[in-house]
């Protein structure tokens, strides 16, 4: 017989012409070699030269094929294979249906896998498992539970593979009691003790239910693998138990135990989890230690802990060492980015990864369209993104990438577009409505909001606490409290859970709605409040002005929970808002005792600089900005509109070309800080040369604030027709502030005949504004026409109108005390009075006569 020797077989590819082999036995072997060096696709090659000859595989042959055609996932061939034995004796034999069955479980066709077991005679423990794994791996778990049963009805003696398939459907099923049948047959059968992966199983199984019981099966277990460490190191990780997973993970070690990549990442997740930098990195040199430097998945656990350890620089570092980067660690990079707010550098990022024909995934566009809210062009590039995944061939109506546009689009208030994704999506899930439900809400579409979640009611979705968060956002004024009310009632009679978002959302809701003392029992009732829930209340109030309040509940909130950058932004808000630069201080003073730096939280950064400005210490404002290592846009737009607020003009336009030079592309808000710099300094040909430069080199729709700055200059130059031609040509109706700007020029030069007719328009506007008609009749009486003082005087009495009175207000060690003109309710009242005409007769004394004429006008009214 001219049969090679095993060396020449390890060597050749086996084709007929090469090796001229005729018995059977001799291909069945050549088949068999194939199988102990995994050559899937040389075991397929040979046994179709097989069939081309003539010669059948024999039943121990047969089997090494079909699962060489489930690894390939070969549904075609495998099923030729089927068909080709049907007839045949092979049909009938155990091994060969057990590999069918095998076969069909792992190509996702467990129909045709029970269809070969039901007709299989004769049926051992092995064939059962298969079929049982089939049904497992398809995820019908019922089914593999149900055939458990039956197995042992018909007598058979399940092994240890049975019991770890099952236990794996019980944990998908959540089905503690079957789970604990099976534990107890493991114990009285002494399948726990003679096989390590049946504890490992019952490990994976208890990390879903009840940590006492996960680790009592460890600590029972007489022989323990590296396989058993990991699965109770990962079981701790995903219950939550993060520490003891870094406990177990430091005995591990302490025994000697040889560990492996899927240790390490895991304890490399508990130690993100916990903040625990300096375990993370000493892991991190025992990785490299043990040869894991270039492992992809452990890398890029690192990449995430460093990142959630607020050390994002190390996580560049790691990050740029890698020197063949997949894209899971691109993303992971993006990511990082973008939850430290550098989404420039995100999108940098992004396109070096394409430069360096890395090709993205659908997660890298999901992750990529999460950053275009923040960015300066953030619609421009969204769409931009969105047509790139079109062309790209990506299925945009696949549920999470349609998902991320339809959030990236409600986010930036292109509902329209976010509709369109939503009608595009053959599959919608639960996240799909509650998003665009939100994205109406949020900008004012309630009845839009009504009427998809009525929509959505008539599909087989049933609303969550997120539908019901989502539709609340439609609620923010008085006139939505009785809204708010019947979606308080819907929640209750649905048996809705009402977890804590849900809560907060409720509060945020009837606070907003003007129910203060239902938004405070709803907070107050709620146990385990989060540092969300505090965040929401303190929000809430400083949107709606009171600052006092706000600084109240955070004093108390330091006490229960620790505040987060969200929460010292929304202070810094309130500290803004009443001008309280102390307050402010405290607030720089206790970030910077948490977190040693403000470089790792730019949003945190920029709201401190915004603070500073506001607060009239540009010094500090300036400070902040320079320690800065990483400046955004936002960065920059709020150091300028400091500057513009403190008339340093000069300052403002130096900044404006410095962050041009940084290699930042200047955004609308930009230009309302610049040109307001210019309107303040009376830099007015410069403020119209950067208008210009805005529409024509940057390319930015101009919006109602910076027409009003324009218009705001050419005033203060005298050009009061220019400007009205201006607001006349505008390509967008122009607001009541614009023309009030105009109307307010006309008091410096007494121009009444141009005053009437803007004062027409104003009225046509707001007909209940009592300030418009004071400012004309202050027009009229600074030239002297006192007889159209009086008729203005009139229209007011006539129409019913009185002017608010204005407030002013200051902070003293923590407490505000505000003041309105002719306000004696102050317990101090008497001592300010009379400070007050103290100072007013100073400056009498100094020669100052003031212009009181406009201010006895608006006190009469």
């Amino acid at each position: 017989m001219d049969f090679p020797s095993i060396r020449s077989l390890q060597k050749l590819p086996f084709t007929p012409n090469q090796l001229r082999i005729t018995d059977p036995k001799d291909w069945n072997l050549v088949i068999k070699h194939h199988a102990k060096l995994n050559n899937d696709q040389a075991i397929l090659t040979t046994y179709t030269h097989m069939e081309s000859l003539g010669i059948e595989p024999d039943k121990a042959t047969l089997p090494l094929v079909l699962k060489a055609c489930a690894r390939l996932n070969a549904v075609e061939r495998g099923r030729k294979i089927h068909w080709s034995i049907r007839d045949t004796g092979l049909i009938r034999d155990v091994r060969v249906g057990t590999a069918l069955v095998d076969f069909y479980g792992k190509c996702g066709l467990v129909d045709d896998a029970r269809e070969v077991f039901d007709k299989m005679r004769e049926r051992d423990v092995v064939l059962w498992n298969a079929m049982i794994y089939g049904y497992v791996g398809c995820c019908c778990f019922d089914k593999a539970i149900s055939l458990f049963m039956r197995m042992q009805r018909e007598g058979l003696k399940p092994n240890s593979r049975t019991v770890v398939g099952l236990l794996s459907a019980c944990r998908e099923l959540d089905d503690l009691r079957v789970g604990q049948e099976i534990h107890s047959y493991c114990l009285r059968n002494g399948l726990f003790d003679l096989d390590p992966h049946v504890g490992t199983a019952l490990i994976g199984f208890y990390s879903k239910f009840d940590v006492r019981s996960l680790r009592l099966v460890f600590d029972l277990m007489d022989v323990r693998n590296i396989v058993s460490w990991n699965a109770i190191i990962s079981g701790y990780v995903d219950m939550g138990e993060h520490l003891e997973a870094c406990n177990l993970f430091v005995r591990l070690l302490v025994d000697g135990i040889k560990l492996d990549s899927i240790t390490v990442v895991a304890v490399v997740q508990a130690c993100a989890e916990l903040g625990f930098c300096k375990l993370g990195m000493q892991i991190h040199q025992v990785a490299i230690k043990c040869g894991y430097r270039n492992n992809l998945f452990l890398v890029n656990a690192l990449l995430n802990m460093y990142s959630d350890c607020g050390v994002l620089d190390l996580a560049y570092r790691l990050f740029e060492h890698v020197p063949n980067r997949d894209v899971a660690l691109w993303n992971s990079m993006i990511y990082a980015c973008i939850g430290y707010g550098i989404c420039d550098e995100a999108l940098s990022l992004f396109i070096s990864m394409r430069t360096d024909s890395i090709r993205e995934d659908e997660r890298t566009i999901a992750i990529v369209a999460s950053s275009c809210p923040d960015l300066s062009d953030g619609v421009k590039f969204g769409m931009s993104l969105h047509a790139h995944a079109i062309k790209n061939g990506m299925e945009i109506d696949n549920v999470s990438l349609g998902n991320a546009f339809l959030r990236m689009y409600g986010e930036l208030n292109c509902v329209v577009a976010a509709q369109k994704v939503f009608d595009d999506m053959t599959s919608s899930d639960i996240i799909s409505w509650n998003t665009l439900i939100m994205a109406l809400a949020c900008n004012r579409l309630r009845d839009e909001a009504w009427k998809l979640f009525e929509a959505m009611r008539a599909t087989n979705i049933t609303p969550n606490s997120h539908t019901m968060i989502s539709i609340l956002a439609a609620c923010d004024d008085e006139t939505c409290l009785n809204v708010g009310r019947a979606i308080h009632g819907f929640v209750i009679k649905h048996d809705v859970s009402i977890n804590l978002s849900l809560n907060t959302a409720l509060t945020d809701m009837y606070i907003n709605c003007g129910d203060e003392a239902m938004a405070r029992n709803l907070f107050e009732s709620f146990p385990d409040r989060d540092v969300i829930s505090w965040n929401a209340l303190i929000t809430s109030y400083v949107r709606n002005n009171q600052g006092e309040k706000a600084q109240m509940l955070f004093t108390r909130m330091i006490s229960d929970v620790e505040p987060n950058g969200v929460t010292i932004i929304n202070m810094l808000s309130s500290c803004t808002h009443l001008a309280s630069l102390p307050q402010g201080q405290c607030l720089h003073a206790y970030v910077t005792r948490k977190h040693s730096s403000l470089a790792n939280n730019l949003s945190l950064a920029n709201a401190f600089v915004t603070m500073y400005a506001k607060c009239s210490s540009m010094q500090n404002a300036e400070k902040v900005f320079k320690l800065l290592p990483r400046r955004n846009i936002i960065s920059w737009n709020a150091l300028m509109t400091g500057y513009s607020m403190h008339g340093r003009g000069n300052d403002a336009i130096l900044a404006f070309f410095q962050m041009l030079e940084d290699g930042l592309q200047p955004n609308a808000a930009t230009f309302i800080a610049v040109l307001s710099a210019c309107r303040h300094c009376g830099f007015i040909e410069k403020g119209l040369q950067f208008f210009q430069t805005m529409v024509h080199d940057f390319k930015i729709k101009p919006e109602l604030v910076h027409y009003g700055c324009v218009v705001d200059l050419l005033c203060r130059g005298g050009h009061l027709n220019e400007a009205r031609e201006f607001i006349e040509s505008m390509p967008i109706a122009p607001d009541a502030s614009l023309w009030r700007a105009l109307l307010s020029a006309c008091r410096v030069d007494s121009n009444t005949k141009l005053a009437a007719p803007i004062f027409e328009k104003l009225v046509e506007i707001e007909p209940l504004n009592a300030g418009n008609y004071i400012l004309l009749s202050n027009i009229y009486a600074s030239a002297g026409l006192w007889l159209e003082v009086r008729k203005v005087r009139t229209w007011l009495q006539e129409k019913g109108l009185r002017k608010s009175p204005g407030l002013s207000w200051i902070a003293v060690q923590n407490q505000v005390h505000s003041f309105a003109a002719g306000d004696t309710s102050h317990p101090q009242s008497d001592i300010i009075y009379e400070n007050l005409y103290s100072l007013m007769a100073s400056i009498k004394e100094s020669g100052f006569i003031p212009d009181i004429q406009g201010v006895l006008n608006e006190e009469e009214d």
